[in-house]
């Protein structure tokens, strides 16, 4: 990490923390929950503010056709259930933050996987179905989100959904993807079947890898969530979806994989 003025970084992970320099007043927690609820439940000297990221995967993907979905949902509503009554048990106040689709930091799986796969073909195809509602949200506004509940006290032992300012079907947010690269590549509508087909081949010759049946039915439903607790008791205010070429790229400047 490059030094910061009054910024102390830690090298560890929360397997094997490394000792910290003074007792925390508050604690972000931007990983994995799972492992963040189990290392905080296992501190019970810290009764900081906490502010933790889950995902709204828990609503979404408890049905899910895909059994490890269904698994890692069971997993998320337990790492919830610990934090709750680790903070409950040690004094600590917290707020859960659950982002919808996030883009902006050429880490997530969904739309930075979407721009380099239409980025390296120069194609991109999706069925005619695919008009499931949609609300990305930008990695920027969930910064100032939590930052927001830091000073709110209102927040404290409340979860809140934070969805992106703007709802979109699934084909215009893939087209805006596309628009936000150049040259940009051709987006091809195809009926159902037939998108089914070509996505067989696409695994079948491994050019296309993690790409499930459920994410392929859930581009049909709408994921959409209601943003009005967040504006209300924290001001949240997230960005409409306008995304680019750099918030879709790694550092050096290429499309990411």
């Amino acid at each position: 990490m490059p030094p910061m003025p009054g910024v102390q970084w830690l090298n560890g992970s929360l397997q094997q923390m490394p000792r910290l320099p003074h007792q925390p007043k508050v604690i972000f927690s931007c990983g994995p929950l799972d492992a963040f609820s189990l290392w905080y439940a296992q501190n019970i000297s810290l009764p900081a503010r906490v502010i933790a990221f889950g995902s709204t995967s828990l609503k979404v993907k408890q049905d899910s056709i895909d059994v490890a979905e269904r698994e890692m949902v069971a997993r998320l509503g337990q790492a919830e259930g610990r934090l709750i009554e680790a903070c409950t048990r040690q004094g600590g106040a917290l707020t859960l933050l659950r982002p919808t689709l996030v883009y902006g930091a050429d880490m997530d799986k969904s739309l930075t996987r979407i721009a380099a796969l239409a980025a390296r073909f120069g194609h991109f195809v999706l069925p005619r179905t695919a008009r499931g509602l949609r609300q990305p949200v930008h990695v920027d506004d969930l910064a100032d989100a939590a930052l927001a509940c830091l000073h709110e006290r209102r927040t404290i032992g409340r979860s809140y959904d934070l969805p992106g300012g703007e709802t979109l079907d699934y084909i215009d947010m893939v087209r805006r993807v596309l628009d936000s690269i150049e040259p940009a590549p051709r987006l091809h509508l195809v009926p159902l079947p037939v998108f089914s087909a070509l996505l067989w081949l696409a695994r079948a010759s491994g050019k296309v890898n993690g790409f499930n049946d459920a994410m392929l039915a859930r581009m049909q439903q709408d994921l959409v969530f209601d943003s009005q607790p967040a504006r209300e008791d924290f001001g949240y205010a997230p960005r409409a979806f306008q995304p680019t070429a750099r918030s879709l790229m790694e550092a050096d400047g290429r499309v990411s994989a």
